[in-house]
């Protein structure tokens, strides 16, 4: 009889269905009220109530990217979300170097 991780109980290994990814968002300027939003595969915290609706909009508009193009956050590959950020208006932040 084969083994069967599953029926052990044990986690799936990565790459297997049930994977999950997750949009996490980060606003560091405050106005000082507190605010989350959560969507489906999105959870974003903080920042004053521009930063937050914008953080919130760039969300949702990466979400419908991903529909357009049928898929999943956790379905595309780093180019590939970088690509649909950039489009959606993120751009890669390149630390100085000292």
């Amino acid at each position: 009889m084969p083994h069967d991780e599953q029926q052990q109980g044990k986690p799936d290994k990565p790459g297997r269905r049930g994977r999950k990814a997750l949009l996490l968002g980060v606003g560091l300027d405050s106005d000082g009220h507190k605010r989350v939003t959560t969507g489906p595969n999105f959870a974003l915290v903080g920042g004053s109530e521009a930063t937050h609706q914008e953080m919130t909009e760039k969300a949702v508009k990466i979400n419908e990217k991903l529909a357009e193009r049928g898929k999943h956050l956790e379905e595309v590959s780093g180019a590939e979300l970088d690509d649909i950020a950039h489009s959606v208006g993120l751009r890669r932040h390149k630390p100085e170097t000292n």
